[in-house]
């Protein structure tokens, strides 16, 4: 006799009995272990049953919805097999949680040793892609000297103010695209510059995380300012981050200026999520041939020599380019040139990569 038996009804253990031998791909272990297994349903021969992911944006999840549903189907008697997928991104374990954000799950810093690297492009068209699938995401325009999320999201106008039940002035976020945005942008005038020293700028992003309505919210995308000065120092030593992305181009003097941000972050006890190459090559629409305009490997090296991963690459695009001036980032376009899938991919291996660090540091 094998396993099961073939005489009587199915039952709930049988189904957990088989879905244990179904593994997490990315974290490991089997998903009843892992407690994703919910709200087990019988009708006859139809067996329902939820799973509960780590993130919405998980890359593995159809595989995950194949494997499951053929372990559950060999059962016998089974004739019919409805999956229904949650998330729960709860903070990872191990972060510090000095002054959480009220119902933000995570906190992403984008960041670059330097500027003209297309930090805040990636930051926009992250949060977008991380949207489509499926998270509940915020933007943070925390560049306060070259506010760029106005622009890049078309978005205009003033946050309106209230007070909240502990009579604390609070902003309500503009939105854009799906996302939650807060930017110095949409509170100065554009043509204005921002003359502002460090201690004054630390306290207004400290206000734009904690007096924003932001919840509830998977992920709150920060778009840093570039380098190490005082103002980012400050934000990575002083907020809840669940980790840092870094962006860099191929080129020599990018990424030998990028080790000094990921040193900083080092420094501050973040971690390092991983590192993703905007501009890493064009390709010529007409020809198809392909150019390392800022050179080649620069980023994977750097990956390799700092031990961690290389995410994402994203060539060099008009329809990217195009898109940041219009308020339509590239990650919604079917322009072949605009690259929308490599920001989806990068949006879900960097959803995966906070996932496996909740779990390793459990």
């Amino acid at each position: 006799m094998g396993l099961f038996s073939r005489g009587g009804p199915i039952t709930e253990q049988q189904v957990l009995a088989a879905l244990s031998q179904v593994q997490e791909p990315e974290l490991g272990g089997d998903l009843v272990s892992r407690r994703m297994i919910k709200g087990v349903r019988i009708d006859g021969g139809a067996v329902s049953f939820t799973i509960e992911l780590t993130t919405p944006a998980c890359p593995l999840k159809e595989q995950i919805q194949r494997e499951a549903e053929a372990a559950v189907r060999a059962l016998p008697g089974v004739t019919e097999v409805g999956i229904e997928f949650t998330a729960n991104t709860r903070r990872p374990a191990g972060i510090p949680e000095q002054a959480p954000i009220p119902g933000v799950a995570n906190v992403v810093a984008v960041a670059a040793g330097k500027g003209g690297v297309g930090k805040s492009t990636v930051a926009a068209n992250l949060a977008v892609a991380l949207a489509q699938e499926g998270a509940r995401v915020g933007l943070l325009d925390a560049d306060v000297f070259g506010p760029s999320m106005p622009l890049m999201f078309g978005v205009r106008g003033q946050p309106e103010a209230f007070q909240n039940e502990q009579g604390e002035a609070m902003m309500v976020p503009l939105e854009g695209h799906g996302i939650k945005l807060i930017s110095v942008g949409f509170l100065v005038d554009e043509s204005q510059p921002v003359i502002w020293r460090g201690p004054m700028v630390s306290q207004l992003l400290r206000q734009f995380l904690y007096n924003v309505a932001w919840a509830p919210l998977d992920y709150l995308v920060l778009d840093m300012p570039p380098g190490t000065g005082d103002v980012a120092l400050t934000l990575a030593q002083s907020l809840p981050l669940t980790g840092a992305l870094i962006v860099t181009t191929p080129q020599a003097v990018a990424t030998a200026d990028v080790v000094k941000a990921m040193e900083m972050f080092k420094k501050v006890n973040v971690p390092l999520l991983g590192i993703v190459e905007n501009m890493a090559y064009f390709e010529a629409p007409d020809t198809g041939r392909r150019y390392d305009i800022f050179g080649s490997g620069g980023a994977a090296r750097l990956a390799e020599r700092q031990g961690v991963p290389l995410l994402g690459q994203i060539p060099l695009g008009m329809a990217v380019r195009a898109g940041g001036d219009t308020g339509q980032p590239a990650v919604i376009s079917d322009a072949p040139d605009a690259y929308a899938e490599q920001f989806r991919a990068l949006a879900r291996q960097l959803a995966a990569r906070i996932s496996v660090l909740k779990f390793a540091a459990a």
